[in-house]
């Protein structure tokens, strides 16, 4: 499929009429998708050795690379944590669990063996710190996996039971579970394809933010209407999105994310 195919799938009409710059790289990236079908066959540990190569390779905030990756392929623990985030198959059926952790347990303890305090981690900002630290190895572990011919997905329920999963892993306090990712093959049968995005006229403004008009989002929530339908599903974007934010209910008990972190040593005062 030509570059200009896959920019097409990823905006539809929406998509700019400019003549664009094009590489492999910037294939790779737009023919991005979530694989939740995995065919059966294992990841070989050196393609892991080399996606969490690229994850470290990612840029990290003051270079305190505040994010661990815990490695899980253990059957039982897999379905455990299938339980724990979301009771969803594909974490069943993937080859391999990572489990990216916001971490400052490593540095706290790094200061404490030099007799040093470790107070910033106290406050939201190191929380914020490890989590976008722990984002970005993720994102380019993703892409690194993709550039294997291996498929992906991010699993945001891992924070449905942070705790509990904490425990599982035997997270150390100043550790928490971000979210994971889930690797294998992708099963060829799987229909899945690329998602329409939102336009870029909707996330990417010019000087000063403007709220986007509801034509825009009218003519979006039907492109991702027609994509649905093209695997035999009924939904859009609009309704989805609405849901999200409507309560703590749709949260699904991660409304009480700022208790646990505080549990797991992460005040975030």
């Amino acid at each position: 499929m030509t570059h200009q195919s896959w920019w097409t799938r990823r905006y539809g009409t929406a998509a700019p009429e400019i003549e664009l710059p094009t590489n492999d790289v910037l294939d790779l990236l737009y023919r991005h998708r979530s694989v939740r079908a995995f065919a059966s066959g294992e990841v070989s540990d050196a393609a892991v050795t080399a996606i969490v190569g690229a994850a470290q390779s990612a840029s990290t905030s003051s270079n305190l690379q505040a994010w661990s990756v815990i490695e899980v392929r253990d059957a039982d623990r897999l379905a455990e944590l299938a339980r724990l985030a979301g009771d969803q198959e594909f974490i069943r059926r993937g080859a391999v669990l990572l489990v990216f952790v916001a971490d400052w347990a490593r540095t706290s303890e790094l200061a404490r063996r030099q007799g040093e305090p470790a107070g910033a981690v106290d406050y939201i900002e190191s929380t914020i710190v490890a989590f976008v630290d722990a984002a970005l190895a993720a994102q380019n572990a993703v892409v690194a996996a993709e550039s294997l011919g291996l498929g992906a997905v991010y699993v945001g329920a891992v924070r449905n039971h942070p705790e509990e999963i904490a425990e599982l892993l035997e997270l150390p306090p100043g550790a928490f579970p971000t979210f994971g990712v889930v690797l294998g093959h992708p099963d060829p049968a799987d229909r899945a394809g690329v998602k329409p995005r939102l336009p870029q006229a909707v996330v990417r403004h010019r000087e000063r933010y403007r709220l986007p008009d509801d034509g825009e989002i009218a003519d979006y929530d039907e492109a991702v209407k027609r994509y649905y339908r093209s695997q035999g599903a009924e939904r859009g974007w609009l309704r989805a999105a609405i849901a999200r934010v409507r309560d703590a209910a749709s949260l699904h008990g991660r409304h009480t994310m700022r208790s646990s972190l505080e549990r797991r040593g992460l005040s975030s005062r």
